[in-house]
């Protein structure tokens, strides 16, 4: 595997307010080919500011294993699945990784063009 491989990959971070909208987005981003995998944490606590007041909740961890070029159609994907208003969706790219499982991500998602 090249350099190029390697940053082709990308880590999605987004968190859920529940186990079955993790499993039902995990599930549809992994048919539908816009993820390798995802994985779903335990539920952790989140305190945040919204629309100015404190807000503190649960919510569930998504780890999302993608494409670049599969990005901006996961995206738009991830945010018509998901039930907030302004979900966190933040990619970060992927510098290093096991050559072979890079490869078998990059070779599960399918790019498409939103």
């Amino acid at each position: 595997m090249n350099r190029g491989t390697r940053m082709n990959c990308l880590m999605v971070f987004c968190n859920v307010p529940d186990e079955i909208t993790a499993r039902h987005i995990a599930h549809v981003l992994v048919q539908e080919q816009l993820a390798a995998c995802v994985n779903i944490l335990p539920s952790c606590q989140a305190v945040y500011r919204w629309e100015g007041a404190l807000q503190e909740g649960s919510e569930y961890p998504l780890l999302i294993k993608t494409t670049a070029a599969a990005y901006a159609a996961l995206e738009q994907r991830l945010q018509a699945l998901h039930p907030y208003d302004v979900p966190e969706i933040i990619a970060l790219p992927v510098a290093q990784g096991l050559p072979a499982y890079l490869t078998w991500v990059s070779s599960e998602v399918v790019s498409r063009e939103c």
